[in-house]
């Protein structure tokens, strides 16, 4: 499977973007689909997973601004970000693995960065 992660930009703090992660692959649909972003001397941490059957995951500081979701029609996933704050400034990655997992060691592919920047 290869990604390619692309929607980010720069955004006053309120603002909203969405993040598209396209994959290619006709077994995307088996995979669990998980957004992580990197901030300037930060680890990589998830931020939102989706699994193959559709069940989510959100880190406490998104729940109720983000949304993730997919359309393995179209073999891609979504981040829909909205209320953004500075403190969502980071790299952000998408990244797919067999199963939803936190730790970003268990994803096996991973889509190039793509810079969200939300002044204040």
């Amino acid at each position: 499977v290869q990604l390619q992660a692309s929607g980010g930009g720069l955004v006053q703090a309120g603002g909203s973007l969405r993040l598209s992660c396209a994959a290619s692959g006709r077994t995307f649909s088996s995979y669990a689909v998980g957004w992580f972003r990197q901030g300037p001397g930060k680890e990589r941490d998830q931020v939102a997973g989706i699994s193959s059957i559709g069940k989510l995951y959100y880190v406490d500081s998104v729940k109720g601004r983000f949304t993730i979701s997919r359309d393995n029609a179209k073999n891609t996933a979504y981040l829909q970000m909205n209320s953004l704050k500075p403190e969502d400034t980071a790299v952000y990655y998408c990244a797919a693995a067999r199963y939803l997992h936190a730790d970003p060691d268990q994803y096996d592919y991973w889509g190039q960065g793509t810079q969200v920047t939300v002044s204040s």
